[in-house]
């Protein structure tokens, strides 16, 4: 009597990884360019925001030791005024410019990826080669996904901390506020969570119009349609704080708060605008009495809402950014299945 046995089948080899790295190769090698051009324009970009911070705190440091008073007249003080006055203007122009570098950033990530990176891929139709060299369209896209996130978290994370530490020393005369927009764009988690949002929308576009120069403006103006909207609702991401004075006196809200609302109350605490009875000329005091207004309301944000603010964005970002990458896969399987 024979018996059958069963042979037992050799495991197949796990090639998720080898494909991802040649991928990732593949990719570096064709863009190698940009990569060398992004590296060159990040370290001028560190360059100039530590150069400058480090001189503006040097004479702002050498003229608070030897200041300039209403005794000391002559052409010496005048001079060390003018460059006290000089190297705090520069440094807020140059992070002022700083901030807005990324501030945009997102919208040239999305640009990148959406056009060079995928759009131009369909367009001339070379991601067939990489389809047929055992490569799967998901790999395909996992590596021109991972590899551009693990540089836009290293680098973006290292630029924005290096802008936190340069707005941190601008306290005193021409000041980088905290929440004016493109500073708040620059600082804390949330330049990173848009980069990546900015990469995910890339991919979609890419994926969905599979032509270049479509996919990039579809992308761009997406990035900026999300940045725009969160900007505008960004004072509401966090309960704000309300100062009350009554009679004519504004109440004093702290030097570095973001005052996000001031208007008029009534006798039972119901908000008016702060120009309420403007138009009434002569007769404003008989319109404010009328509307029994008592005094002034200030809704702020002090500087320790910072980061409540800036986390509740960031995860709202980074929400977005995860659903619109699932959505690129989900779209290449559908129609590249």
């Amino acid at each position: 009597m024979s018996t059958l046995t069963r042979t037992a089948r050799a495991p197949r080899p796990d090639l998720t990884a080898p494909a991802l790295r040649a991928g990732v190769r593949v990719l570096a090698r064709q863009h190698r360019r940009t990569l060398w051009l992004a590296g060159a324009l990040a370290l001028l970009w560190l360059a100039v925001v530590v150069g400058t911070t480090l001189w503006a705190g040097h004479v702002h440091d050498a003229f608070r030791a030897n200041p300039c008073t209403a005794l000391m007249t002559g052409h010496t003080c005048d001079d060390r005024m003018r460059k006290f006055d000089l190297a705090l203007s520069v440094r807020q122009t140059v992070l002022g410019y700083a901030g807005l570098c990324l501030t945009v950033l997102p919208g040239i990530v999305a640009a990148f990826v959406a056009g060079p990176m995928i759009g131009r891929e369909f367009e001339s139709g070379t991601y067939k080669l990489s389809w047929t060299q055992s490569v799967s369209p998901a790999r395909w896209l996992l590596a021109r996904l991972a590899a551009p996130a693990a540089l836009l978290v290293a680098g973006v994370s290292a630029l924005s901390a290096v802008f936190t530490w340069a707005q941190a020393r601008t306290d005193g005369p021409y000041p980088v506020d905290w929440f004016d927009r493109t500073t708040f764009n620059a600082l804390g988690t949330g330049p990173v969570a848009y980069a990546l949002l900015g990469l995910a929308l890339g991919a979609l576009a890419g994926l969905l119009t599979r032509r270049g120069v479509p996919a990039m403006s579809a992308a761009v103006l997406a990035t900026a349609a999300v940045a725009v909207a969160l900007g505008r609702f960004r004072g509401v991401l966090w309960p704000p704080e309300t100062l009350t004075g009554s009679g004519g006196i504004l109440p004093r809200t702290p030097d570095d708060a973001w005052i996000t609302e001031t208007g008029r109350l009534t006798g039972d605490g119901t908000r008016l605008p702060y120009d309420v009875c403007w138009n009434a000329g002569a007769k404003a005091d008989r319109c404010l009495a009328d509307l029994d207004v008592t005094g002034y309301f200030v809704d702020h944000h002090p500087a320790s809402h910072f980061w409540p603010l800036q986390l509740a964005e960031t995860g709202i970002v980074l929400l977005l950014a995860a659903g619109v990458t699932a959505l690129a896969f989900r779209v290449l399987r559908r129609y590249h299945a």
